[in-house]
Protein backbone atom coordinates (compact mmCIF):
# COMPACT_ATOMS: atom_id res chain seq x y z
CA UNK A 1 0.00 0.00 0.00
CA UNK A 2 1.68 3.55 -1.00
CA UNK A 3 1.70 5.85 2.02
CA UNK A 4 1.48 9.22 0.74
CA UNK A 5 3.48 12.08 0.25
CA UNK A 6 1.92 15.47 0.26
CA UNK A 7 3.01 16.73 -3.55
CA UNK A 8 3.80 19.98 -2.16
CA UNK A 9 5.91 18.31 0.12
CA UNK A 10 7.81 15.59 -2.17
CA UNK A 11 8.22 18.46 -4.82
CA UNK A 12 9.73 21.29 -2.73
CA UNK A 13 13.02 20.50 -2.05
CA UNK A 14 13.35 19.79 -5.66
CA UNK A 15 12.56 23.35 -6.65
CA UNK A 16 14.99 24.57 -4.45
CA UNK A 17 17.95 26.93 -5.21
CA UNK A 18 20.21 26.71 -2.22
CA UNK A 19 22.68 24.25 -1.19
CA UNK A 20 23.94 23.92 2.18
CA UNK A 21 25.08 20.86 4.77
CA UNK A 22 22.73 19.11 6.94
CA UNK A 23 21.62 19.84 10.62
CA UNK A 24 19.47 18.28 13.12
CA UNK A 25 15.83 18.53 13.40
CA UNK A 26 13.93 20.53 16.26
CA UNK A 27 10.45 19.70 17.36
CA UNK A 28 9.79 23.54 17.90
CA UNK A 29 11.07 26.75 16.73
CA UNK A 30 14.57 26.49 16.14
CA UNK A 31 17.23 29.67 15.82
CA UNK A 32 20.07 26.95 14.53
CA UNK A 33 20.52 27.53 10.82
CA UNK A 34 22.56 23.97 9.79
CA UNK A 35 26.38 22.82 10.53
CA UNK A 36 25.32 19.28 12.28
CA UNK A 37 24.60 16.28 10.21
CA UNK A 38 22.30 13.09 10.78
CA UNK A 39 24.45 12.31 13.53
CA UNK A 40 22.98 14.61 15.70
CA UNK A 41 19.27 13.14 15.72
CA UNK A 42 18.15 11.74 18.97
CA UNK A 43 17.59 7.51 18.28
CA UNK A 44 13.74 7.56 18.60
CA UNK A 45 12.68 5.15 21.43
CA UNK A 46 9.49 3.16 21.59
CA UNK A 47 6.83 4.85 23.68
CA UNK A 48 3.33 4.68 24.70
CA UNK A 49 1.53 5.91 27.97
CA UNK A 50 -1.42 3.71 28.34
CA UNK A 51 -2.28 5.54 31.35
CA UNK A 52 -2.89 9.03 29.93
CA UNK A 53 -5.73 11.24 30.82
CA UNK A 54 -7.33 14.61 29.80
CA UNK A 55 -7.04 17.22 29.62
CA UNK A 56 -3.48 17.58 27.78
CA UNK A 57 -0.88 19.07 29.04
CA UNK A 58 -0.92 22.80 28.84
CA UNK A 59 1.79 24.84 26.83
CA UNK A 60 3.51 27.15 28.57
CA UNK A 61 3.08 30.82 27.28
CA UNK A 62 -0.12 29.76 25.88
CA UNK A 63 -3.52 31.84 25.38
CA UNK A 64 -6.85 31.30 24.19
CA UNK A 65 -8.46 33.15 21.60
CA UNK A 66 -8.35 34.68 17.94
CA UNK A 67 -8.22 33.27 14.44
CA UNK A 68 -4.94 31.29 13.09
CA UNK A 69 -4.69 31.60 9.20
CA UNK A 70 -3.45 28.76 7.17
CA UNK A 71 -2.01 29.13 3.75
CA UNK A 72 -0.62 26.16 1.10
CA UNK A 73 -0.67 25.94 -2.41
CA UNK A 74 -1.68 22.46 -2.78
CA UNK A 75 -5.21 21.55 -1.87
CA UNK A 76 -5.97 18.43 0.07
CA UNK A 77 -7.59 15.83 -2.28
CA UNK A 78 -10.63 15.39 0.64
CA UNK A 79 -11.38 15.42 4.11
CA UNK A 80 -13.65 12.58 4.17
CA UNK A 81 -12.08 10.89 7.57
CA UNK A 82 -12.48 7.36 5.59
CA UNK A 83 -10.62 8.68 2.86
CA UNK A 84 -7.74 10.46 4.44
CA UNK A 85 -4.05 9.57 3.64
CA UNK A 86 -2.08 12.17 2.80
CA UNK A 87 -0.02 14.44 5.18
CA UNK A 88 -1.64 17.47 4.95
CA UNK A 89 -5.18 16.29 5.08
CA UNK A 90 -4.10 13.71 8.14
CA UNK A 91 -2.36 17.42 10.12
CA UNK A 92 -5.76 18.71 9.58
CA UNK A 93 -8.09 15.92 10.40
CA UNK A 94 -6.33 15.98 14.42
CA UNK A 95 -9.08 19.68 14.85
CA UNK A 96 -11.61 17.70 13.89
CA UNK A 97 -11.59 13.90 14.63
CA UNK A 98 -10.89 11.65 17.65
CA UNK A 99 -9.95 7.95 17.03
CA UNK A 100 -9.60 5.24 19.01
CA UNK A 101 -5.81 5.92 20.44
CA UNK A 102 -3.62 9.10 19.32
CA UNK A 103 -0.36 10.24 19.05
CA UNK A 104 0.40 13.21 22.06
CA UNK A 105 3.73 15.15 20.47
CA UNK A 106 6.10 15.19 23.73
CA UNK A 107 9.59 17.08 23.45
CA UNK A 108 8.76 16.21 19.46
CA UNK A 109 8.50 12.16 20.23
CA UNK A 110 5.24 10.41 19.45
CA UNK A 111 4.21 9.00 22.02
CA UNK A 112 0.89 6.44 21.83
CA UNK A 113 -1.87 6.99 24.22
CA UNK A 114 -5.57 6.55 24.87
CA UNK A 115 -8.12 8.50 22.66
CA UNK A 116 -11.56 7.33 22.42
CA UNK A 117 -10.45 4.01 23.97
CA UNK A 118 -7.81 2.65 25.57
CA UNK A 119 -4.18 1.06 23.89
CA UNK A 120 -6.38 -2.42 23.48
CA UNK A 121 -5.78 -5.61 24.91
CA UNK A 122 -4.25 -8.46 22.97
CA UNK A 123 -5.77 -12.21 23.19
CA UNK A 124 -2.76 -14.88 23.57
CA UNK A 125 -2.62 -16.06 19.93
CA UNK A 126 -2.47 -12.37 19.01
CA UNK A 127 -5.63 -12.88 16.97
CA UNK A 128 -8.19 -10.28 18.89
CA UNK A 129 -8.08 -6.95 20.51
CA UNK A 130 -10.32 -5.26 23.02
CA UNK A 131 -10.95 -2.02 22.89
CA UNK A 132 -12.79 -0.54 25.95
CA UNK A 133 -14.58 3.14 25.08
CA UNK A 134 -14.62 6.09 26.88
CA UNK A 135 -17.93 7.08 28.51
CA UNK A 136 -19.66 10.09 27.50
CA UNK A 137 -17.88 11.65 24.59
CA UNK A 138 -20.67 13.63 22.14
CA UNK A 139 -20.05 14.95 18.72
CA UNK A 140 -20.57 18.19 17.70
CA UNK A 141 -24.70 18.35 17.52
CA UNK A 142 -24.79 16.88 21.18
CA UNK A 143 -25.27 13.36 20.41
CA UNK A 144 -23.33 10.64 22.24
CA UNK A 145 -20.52 8.34 20.09
CA UNK A 146 -21.72 4.81 19.99
CA UNK A 147 -19.50 1.41 20.18
CA UNK A 148 -21.64 0.82 16.76
CA UNK A 149 -20.50 3.71 15.23
CA UNK A 150 -17.07 2.84 15.54
CA UNK A 151 -17.34 -0.35 14.15
CA UNK A 152 -19.45 1.43 11.59
CA UNK A 153 -16.37 3.40 10.52
CA UNK A 154 -14.29 0.36 10.55
CA UNK A 155 -16.62 -1.32 8.45
CA UNK A 156 -16.88 1.82 5.99
CA UNK A 157 -13.12 1.83 4.94
CA UNK A 158 -13.32 -1.58 3.12
CA UNK A 159 -15.36 0.64 0.36
CA UNK A 160 -12.23 0.83 -1.16
CA UNK A 161 -14.31 1.42 -4.62
CA UNK A 162 -15.43 4.55 -3.19
CA UNK A 163 -12.93 5.52 -1.12
CA UNK A 164 -9.95 4.50 -3.50
CA UNK A 165 -7.32 6.68 -0.70
CA UNK A 166 -7.43 5.51 1.68
CA UNK A 167 -5.26 3.17 4.12
CA UNK A 168 -5.64 -0.66 3.44
CA UNK A 169 -4.03 -2.57 6.01
CA UNK A 170 -7.33 -3.80 7.71
CA UNK A 171 -7.73 -5.58 4.39
CA UNK A 172 -4.66 -7.41 4.55
CA UNK A 173 -4.91 -7.95 8.84
CA UNK A 174 -8.31 -8.01 9.78
CA UNK A 175 -10.11 -11.47 9.25
CA UNK A 176 -12.06 -11.72 5.96
CA UNK A 177 -10.63 -8.03 5.14
CA UNK A 178 -10.10 -9.54 1.69
CA UNK A 179 -13.50 -10.91 1.29
CA UNK A 180 -15.43 -7.83 2.70
CA UNK A 181 -16.38 -4.54 0.53
CA UNK A 182 -17.52 -2.71 3.07
CA UNK A 183 -21.55 -1.94 4.43
CA UNK A 184 -22.87 -0.46 0.94
CA UNK A 185 -22.31 -3.46 -0.79
CA UNK A 186 -21.91 -6.58 1.78
CA UNK A 187 -24.02 -5.09 4.67
CA UNK A 188 -23.03 -4.60 8.10
CA UNK A 189 -21.59 -8.20 9.14
CA UNK A 190 -18.44 -8.65 8.92
CA UNK A 191 -16.11 -10.87 10.86
CA UNK A 192 -13.41 -8.66 11.92
CA UNK A 193 -15.20 -6.53 13.84
CA UNK A 194 -17.96 -6.89 16.80
CA UNK A 195 -18.94 -5.03 19.38
CA UNK A 196 -19.92 -5.83 23.11
CA UNK A 197 -22.14 -4.10 24.88
CA UNK A 198 -21.82 -0.18 25.25
CA UNK A 199 -18.62 -0.15 25.59
CA UNK A 200 -16.50 -2.58 23.68
CA UNK A 201 -15.05 -3.09 20.56
CA UNK A 202 -13.68 -6.14 19.45
CA UNK A 203 -11.02 -7.04 16.38
CA UNK A 204 -10.91 -10.20 15.51
CA UNK A 205 -7.72 -10.22 12.74
CA UNK A 206 -6.54 -12.95 10.14
CA UNK A 207 -2.84 -12.66 11.45
CA UNK A 208 -1.24 -11.08 13.88
CA UNK A 209 -1.16 -7.46 13.68
CA UNK A 210 1.29 -6.07 16.94
CA UNK A 211 1.03 -2.59 15.62
CA UNK A 212 -2.99 -2.42 15.46
CA UNK A 213 -2.86 0.07 18.30
CA UNK A 214 -0.75 2.75 16.04
CA UNK A 215 -3.07 1.91 13.35
CA UNK A 216 -6.24 2.75 14.82
CA UNK A 217 -4.87 6.83 15.33
CA UNK A 218 -5.74 7.07 11.55
CA UNK A 219 -8.81 9.06 10.74
CA UNK A 220 -10.54 6.03 9.14
CA UNK A 221 -11.18 4.79 12.63
CA UNK A 222 -12.96 8.07 13.73
CA UNK A 223 -16.95 7.06 14.38
CA UNK A 224 -19.46 7.56 11.96
CA UNK A 225 -23.32 7.08 12.90
CA UNK A 226 -24.73 4.51 10.30
CA UNK A 227 -27.79 6.89 9.79
CA UNK A 228 -25.44 9.96 9.17
CA UNK A 229 -23.10 8.59 6.48
CA UNK A 230 -24.07 10.40 3.27
CA UNK A 231 -21.05 8.58 1.04
CA UNK A 232 -19.52 10.43 -1.33
CA UNK A 233 -21.19 13.53 0.34
CA UNK A 234 -19.80 13.29 3.62
CA UNK A 235 -16.30 15.06 2.76
CA UNK A 236 -18.26 18.72 2.87
CA UNK A 237 -19.79 18.17 6.23
CA UNK A 238 -18.25 15.55 8.08
CA UNK A 239 -19.08 15.03 12.20
CA UNK A 240 -16.44 16.40 14.51
CA UNK A 241 -15.73 14.41 17.36
CA UNK A 242 -12.05 16.82 17.74
CA UNK A 243 -12.24 20.48 19.44
CA UNK A 244 -13.00 21.67 16.29
CA UNK A 245 -15.60 21.10 13.41
CA UNK A 246 -16.72 22.80 9.98
CA UNK A 247 -17.88 26.54 10.06
CA UNK A 248 -17.96 26.92 5.61
CA UNK A 249 -16.05 24.59 3.13
CA UNK A 250 -15.54 25.24 -0.55
CA UNK A 251 -13.65 22.22 -1.74
CA UNK A 252 -10.02 22.79 -3.45
CA UNK A 253 -9.76 26.82 -1.95
CA UNK A 254 -10.77 27.36 1.64
CA UNK A 255 -11.53 25.49 4.82
CA UNK A 256 -12.75 27.59 8.19
CA UNK A 257 -13.29 26.06 11.26
CA UNK A 258 -14.97 27.14 14.36
CA UNK A 259 -15.11 25.53 18.47
CA UNK A 260 -16.69 22.77 18.82
CA UNK A 261 -18.47 23.13 21.80
CA UNK A 262 -19.43 19.65 22.37
CA UNK A 263 -15.49 18.42 22.98
CA UNK A 264 -14.30 17.64 26.13
CA UNK A 265 -10.93 18.78 27.03
CA UNK A 266 -10.88 16.28 30.43
CA UNK A 267 -11.67 13.16 27.92
CA UNK A 268 -8.40 14.02 25.68
CA UNK A 269 -5.26 13.83 26.54
CA UNK A 270 -3.28 15.21 23.16
CA UNK A 271 -5.38 18.14 21.59
CA UNK A 272 -5.93 21.38 22.74
CA UNK A 273 -8.66 24.22 21.66
CA UNK A 274 -6.42 27.78 22.38
CA UNK A 275 -7.72 29.65 19.09
CA UNK A 276 -11.43 30.29 18.51
CA UNK A 277 -11.00 29.49 14.72
CA UNK A 278 -8.71 28.35 12.09
CA UNK A 279 -9.16 29.71 8.32
CA UNK A 280 -7.37 27.52 6.10
CA UNK A 281 -6.45 29.06 1.94
CA UNK A 282 -5.40 26.91 -0.40
CA UNK A 283 -3.95 27.85 -4.08
CA UNK A 284 -1.88 30.44 -3.47
CA UNK A 285 2.14 31.35 -4.47
CA UNK A 286 4.64 29.30 -2.05
CA UNK A 287 7.15 31.90 -2.12
CA UNK A 288 4.30 34.83 -2.30
CA UNK A 289 2.69 32.94 0.75
CA UNK A 290 5.99 32.69 2.40
CA UNK A 291 6.98 36.08 2.02
CA UNK A 292 4.30 37.97 3.59
CA UNK A 293 4.22 35.37 6.40
CA UNK A 294 7.53 36.59 7.09
CA UNK A 295 7.04 40.28 6.34
CA UNK A 296 3.78 39.71 9.20
CA UNK A 297 2.19 42.59 8.05
CA UNK A 298 -1.34 42.62 9.44
CA UNK A 299 -3.41 39.47 9.22
CA UNK A 300 -0.09 37.68 8.06
CA UNK A 301 1.09 38.13 11.44
CA UNK A 302 -1.26 35.54 12.35
CA UNK A 303 -0.69 33.23 9.57
CA UNK A 304 1.43 29.13 9.00
CA UNK A 305 2.40 28.67 5.48
CA UNK A 306 2.69 25.13 5.50
CA UNK A 307 4.72 24.24 2.21
CA UNK A 308 8.13 23.41 3.09
CA UNK A 309 10.70 26.58 3.13
CA UNK A 310 11.70 27.64 0.01
CA UNK A 311 15.78 27.99 -0.33
CA UNK A 312 15.14 31.41 -1.63
CA UNK A 313 14.21 32.42 1.48
CA UNK A 314 16.87 31.21 3.45
CA UNK A 315 19.22 34.62 3.35
CA UNK A 316 15.91 36.11 5.48
CA UNK A 317 16.21 33.60 8.05
CA UNK A 318 17.98 35.81 10.09
CA UNK A 319 17.78 37.68 13.50
CA UNK A 320 14.34 37.87 15.40
CA UNK A 321 13.29 35.90 11.92
CA UNK A 322 14.81 33.01 12.59
CA UNK A 323 11.89 32.40 15.24
CA UNK A 324 8.89 32.25 12.57
CA UNK A 325 11.03 29.30 11.38
CA UNK A 326 9.17 25.80 12.21
CA UNK A 327 11.39 22.66 12.16
CA UNK A 328 10.78 19.22 13.17
CA UNK A 329 11.54 15.93 11.88
CA UNK A 330 10.00 14.42 8.58
CA UNK A 331 8.38 10.90 8.16
CA UNK A 332 9.81 10.07 5.13
CA UNK A 333 13.08 8.48 3.26
CA UNK A 334 13.39 9.37 -0.50
CA UNK A 335 15.69 6.53 -2.64
CA UNK A 336 16.60 5.55 -6.02
CA UNK A 337 15.58 2.01 -6.99
CA UNK A 338 17.59 -0.83 -8.19
CA UNK A 339 16.11 -3.60 -9.41
CA UNK A 340 17.64 -6.73 -7.81
CA UNK A 341 15.64 -9.12 -10.30
CA UNK A 342 17.79 -7.51 -13.54
CA UNK A 343 20.64 -5.99 -11.70
CA UNK A 344 23.00 -8.51 -10.16
CA UNK A 345 24.51 -7.64 -6.57
CA UNK A 346 28.26 -6.92 -8.08
CA UNK A 347 26.53 -4.36 -10.85
CA UNK A 348 24.24 -2.36 -7.88
CA UNK A 349 27.46 -2.25 -5.88
CA UNK A 350 29.29 -0.75 -8.56
CA UNK A 351 26.54 1.82 -9.16
CA UNK A 352 26.75 2.67 -5.15
CA UNK A 353 30.21 3.01 -5.78
CA UNK A 354 29.57 5.65 -8.72
CA UNK A 355 26.80 7.43 -7.33
CA UNK A 356 27.31 11.27 -7.38
CA UNK A 357 25.41 12.11 -4.25
CA UNK A 358 26.58 15.52 -3.90
CA UNK A 359 26.37 16.89 -7.40
CA UNK A 360 23.13 15.44 -7.58
CA UNK A 361 22.18 17.10 -4.18
CA UNK A 362 23.34 20.31 -5.79
CA UNK A 363 21.50 19.88 -9.52
CA UNK A 364 18.15 18.76 -7.37
CA UNK A 365 18.31 22.27 -4.80
CA UNK A 366 17.82 20.24 -1.87
CA UNK A 367 18.87 22.36 1.29
CA UNK A 368 19.57 21.63 4.64
CA UNK A 369 16.20 22.82 5.73
CA UNK A 370 14.27 20.50 4.44
CA UNK A 371 16.52 17.49 3.93
CA UNK A 372 19.41 15.27 5.62
CA UNK A 373 21.26 13.11 3.53
CA UNK A 374 20.10 8.82 3.60
CA UNK A 375 22.22 6.42 4.74
CA UNK A 376 19.21 3.99 6.05
CA UNK A 377 16.03 2.77 5.09
CA UNK A 378 13.98 4.02 8.08
CA UNK A 379 14.37 7.48 9.18
CA UNK A 380 15.48 9.04 12.10
CA UNK A 381 11.56 10.04 13.58
CA UNK A 382 10.66 6.19 13.62
CA UNK A 383 10.68 4.54 16.84
CA UNK A 384 14.18 1.80 17.36
CA UNK A 385 15.69 4.20 14.45
CA UNK A 386 19.57 3.70 14.48
CA UNK A 387 22.11 5.08 12.35
CA UNK A 388 24.37 2.18 11.85
CA UNK A 389 27.77 2.50 10.09
CA UNK A 390 26.55 3.32 6.67
CA UNK A 391 26.74 0.25 4.33
CA UNK A 392 29.96 0.63 1.96
CA UNK A 393 29.33 3.45 -0.91
CA UNK A 394 25.80 4.08 0.29
CA UNK A 395 26.49 7.11 3.07
CA UNK A 396 24.17 9.48 1.21
CA UNK A 397 27.23 11.66 0.71
CA UNK A 398 30.67 12.17 -1.67
CA UNK A 399 30.99 12.84 -5.03
CA UNK A 400 31.49 8.66 -6.49
CA UNK A 401 33.81 7.15 -7.66
CA UNK A 402 33.73 6.32 -11.11
CA UNK A 403 37.31 4.74 -11.89
CA UNK A 404 36.76 2.40 -9.32
CA UNK A 405 33.44 1.61 -10.02
CA UNK A 406 34.67 0.60 -13.65
CA UNK A 407 37.30 -1.14 -12.03
CA UNK A 408 34.63 -3.54 -10.11
CA UNK A 409 32.53 -3.86 -13.08
CA UNK A 410 35.28 -5.35 -15.08
CA UNK A 411 36.21 -7.59 -12.21
CA UNK A 412 32.40 -8.76 -12.15
CA UNK A 413 32.90 -9.29 -16.24
CA UNK A 414 29.97 -7.09 -16.40
CA UNK A 415 31.69 -3.71 -18.65
CA UNK A 416 29.19 -1.97 -20.18
CA UNK A 417 26.21 -3.02 -18.29
CA UNK A 418 23.14 -1.07 -19.40
CA UNK A 419 21.22 0.80 -17.21
CA UNK A 420 17.44 2.21 -17.91
CA UNK A 421 14.97 4.37 -16.23
CA UNK A 422 12.52 6.83 -16.97
CA UNK A 423 12.29 10.75 -16.09
CA UNK A 424 10.57 13.91 -16.47
CA UNK A 425 11.83 15.33 -19.71
CA UNK A 426 9.40 18.65 -19.21
CA UNK A 427 10.90 19.67 -15.88
CA UNK A 428 14.20 21.34 -16.11
CA UNK A 429 15.15 20.20 -12.67
CA UNK A 430 14.73 16.88 -13.54
CA UNK A 431 16.48 16.74 -16.71
CA UNK A 432 19.65 18.76 -15.13
CA UNK A 433 19.44 15.64 -12.27
CA UNK A 434 19.36 12.99 -15.02
CA UNK A 435 22.12 14.24 -16.74
CA UNK A 436 24.47 14.60 -13.79
CA UNK A 437 23.52 10.81 -12.94
CA UNK A 438 23.83 9.38 -16.34
CA UNK A 439 27.22 11.16 -16.87
CA UNK A 440 28.82 10.04 -13.97
CA UNK A 441 27.34 6.17 -14.43
CA UNK A 442 28.51 6.55 -18.23
CA UNK A 443 32.29 7.56 -16.91
CA UNK A 444 32.09 4.23 -14.35
CA UNK A 445 31.51 1.85 -17.86
CA UNK A 446 27.81 2.01 -18.08
CA UNK A 447 25.59 2.15 -20.93
CA UNK A 448 22.99 4.54 -19.70
CA UNK A 449 19.68 4.70 -21.40
CA UNK A 450 17.51 7.35 -19.96
CA UNK A 451 14.03 7.59 -20.88
CA UNK A 452 12.48 10.82 -20.95
CA UNK A 453 8.57 11.00 -20.60
CA UNK A 454 5.83 13.84 -19.99
CA UNK A 455 5.01 14.65 -16.17
CA UNK A 456 1.29 13.43 -17.33
CA UNK A 457 3.02 9.95 -17.76
CA UNK A 458 5.28 9.22 -15.66
CA UNK A 459 3.29 8.27 -12.74
CA UNK A 460 2.58 5.19 -14.78
CA UNK A 461 5.92 4.38 -16.42
CA UNK A 462 7.59 4.30 -13.04
CA UNK A 463 4.30 2.56 -11.69
CA UNK A 464 5.20 -0.68 -13.84
CA UNK A 465 7.43 -3.19 -13.09
CA UNK A 466 7.27 -5.30 -16.01
CA UNK A 467 8.68 -1.72 -18.17
CA UNK A 468 12.00 -2.70 -20.06
CA UNK A 469 13.89 -0.48 -17.29
CA UNK A 470 15.98 -1.42 -13.91
CA UNK A 471 16.19 1.61 -12.02
CA UNK A 472 14.47 4.25 -10.37
CA UNK A 473 10.87 2.23 -10.21
CA UNK A 474 8.31 3.77 -8.18
CA UNK A 475 7.72 4.49 -4.72
CA UNK A 476 10.79 6.59 -4.80
CA UNK A 477 10.09 7.55 -1.35
CA UNK A 478 8.39 6.20 1.29
CA UNK A 479 6.60 7.86 4.69
CA UNK A 480 5.58 6.47 8.13
CA UNK A 481 2.28 4.59 8.14
CA UNK A 482 3.35 4.78 12.06
CA UNK A 483 6.45 5.45 13.79
CA UNK A 484 7.56 1.96 13.84
CA UNK A 485 9.34 -0.50 11.43
CA UNK A 486 6.47 -2.55 11.16
CA UNK A 487 5.00 0.16 8.49
CA UNK A 488 8.59 -0.04 6.34
CA UNK A 489 10.10 -3.58 5.94
CA UNK A 490 6.98 -5.57 5.66
CA UNK A 491 5.33 -3.33 3.14
CA UNK A 492 8.24 -2.37 1.15
CA UNK A 493 10.48 -6.23 1.11
CA UNK A 494 8.23 -9.26 1.45
CA UNK A 495 7.87 -11.04 -1.94
CA UNK A 496 4.25 -9.62 -2.24
CA UNK A 497 5.57 -5.84 -1.82
CA UNK A 498 6.02 -6.66 -6.10
CA UNK A 499 2.37 -7.30 -6.53
CA UNK A 500 1.56 -4.69 -4.33
CA UNK A 501 3.02 -2.21 -6.54
CA UNK A 502 5.40 -0.91 -3.55
CA UNK A 503 8.66 -2.31 -3.39
CA UNK A 504 11.88 -1.24 -2.99
CA UNK A 505 14.10 -3.64 -4.85
CA UNK A 506 11.94 -5.85 -6.18
CA UNK A 507 13.29 -9.09 -3.61
CA UNK A 508 11.20 -12.46 -3.53
CA UNK A 509 13.05 -14.12 -1.12
CA UNK A 510 11.19 -16.47 1.57
CA UNK A 511 13.78 -16.49 4.26
CA UNK A 512 13.56 -12.98 4.46
CA UNK A 513 10.06 -13.13 4.14
CA UNK A 514 9.76 -15.10 7.42
CA UNK A 515 12.66 -13.40 9.38
CA UNK A 516 10.18 -9.99 8.45
CA UNK A 517 7.39 -11.78 9.76
CA UNK A 518 9.12 -13.24 12.79
CA UNK A 519 9.62 -9.66 14.04
CA UNK A 520 6.25 -7.89 12.64
CA UNK A 521 5.05 -11.11 14.73
CA UNK A 522 6.54 -9.78 18.07
CA UNK A 523 4.63 -7.25 20.61
CA UNK A 524 5.62 -4.20 20.03
CA UNK A 525 7.88 -3.41 22.61
CA UNK A 526 9.57 -6.55 21.62
CA UNK A 527 10.09 -6.05 17.87
CA UNK A 528 11.35 -2.26 17.83
CA UNK A 529 15.02 -3.05 17.64
CA UNK A 530 14.75 -5.67 16.01
CA UNK A 531 13.04 -3.59 12.74
CA UNK A 532 16.94 -1.62 12.73
CA UNK A 533 18.81 -4.81 11.97
CA UNK A 534 16.78 -5.67 9.25
CA UNK A 535 16.93 -2.57 8.04
CA UNK A 536 20.85 -2.52 8.17
CA UNK A 537 20.22 -6.75 6.13
CA UNK A 538 17.97 -5.28 3.60
CA UNK A 539 20.11 -2.44 3.08
CA UNK A 540 23.04 -4.69 2.71
CA UNK A 541 21.59 -5.89 -0.62
CA UNK A 542 21.71 -3.01 -2.16
CA UNK A 543 18.16 -2.65 -3.34
CA UNK A 544 18.26 1.17 -3.10
CA UNK A 545 20.41 4.00 -2.71
CA UNK A 546 18.51 6.19 -0.14
CA UNK A 547 19.12 10.21 -1.04
CA UNK A 548 17.65 12.02 1.81
CA UNK A 549 15.49 12.13 4.67
CA UNK A 550 12.64 14.66 4.36
CA UNK A 551 12.69 17.62 7.25
CA UNK A 552 9.78 20.05 8.34
CA UNK A 553 10.97 23.42 7.84
CA UNK A 554 7.82 25.94 7.49
CA UNK A 555 7.22 29.43 8.32
CA UNK A 556 4.87 31.12 10.93
CA UNK A 557 3.58 34.89 11.35
CA UNK A 558 5.02 36.56 14.33
CA UNK A 559 2.24 36.52 16.33
CA UNK A 560 1.78 32.67 16.84
CA UNK A 561 3.31 31.14 19.75
CA UNK A 562 5.93 27.98 19.68
CA UNK A 563 4.77 25.53 17.13
CA UNK A 564 5.32 21.73 17.47
CA UNK A 565 6.38 19.68 14.43
CA UNK A 566 4.42 16.43 14.67
CA UNK A 567 6.74 13.83 13.50
CA UNK A 568 4.09 11.33 12.87
CA UNK A 569 2.34 13.43 10.15
CA UNK A 570 5.54 15.54 8.91
CA UNK A 571 2.92 18.48 9.31
CA UNK A 572 3.00 21.14 11.96
CA UNK A 573 0.80 20.09 15.11
CA UNK A 574 -2.33 22.22 14.97
CA UNK A 575 -3.93 20.80 17.53
CA UNK A 576 -1.17 22.76 19.62
CA UNK A 577 -0.89 26.01 18.26
CA UNK A 578 -1.61 29.55 19.69
CA UNK A 579 -1.54 33.59 19.47
CA UNK A 580 0.48 35.56 21.17
CA UNK A 581 -1.93 38.38 21.14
Amino acid sequence: MARRFNVAIAATAALALAVAGCSSPSSNNDSSNGGGSSDDITTQVQSQDPAAKGPAKEIPGSRKGGTINIVAQTTPNTLDPTDTYYQDSLAIAKLLFRTPTQFDIRDGKAVLVPDLTDLGTVSSNGLDWTFKMQPGIKYEDGTEVKVEDLAYAIKRSFAHDIYANGPAYQMQYFKDGDKYKGPYKDGDTFAGVETQGTDTLIIHLAKAFSALPYYMTFPAFTPIPKAKDTKQDYKNKPLATGPYKFKAYQPGTSLDLEKNTNWDPNTDAARHQYPDAFAFKWGGDIVKNQQAVLNSNGADASTLAYDPLDASLIPQITGEKKSQLVTGEGTCTRAWQLDTRKIPLEVRKAIAKAWPYDAIWKAAGYNDYTAIPASTVLPPSVQGYKKYTPIADLTGTGAGDPEAAKKMLADAGKSGFELSYYFDNTKPINQQTSQVRADALTKAGFVVKPIGVATADLRAKVGDYDAPVNMGQSPAGWCSDWPTGSSWLPVLFQTHSIADGVSWGMLSDKALDKEIDDVNNLPAEESTDKWAALDEKVLGMYVAIPTYYDKQAVLQGSNIGTTVGDPTAGMPLFTSMYLKS
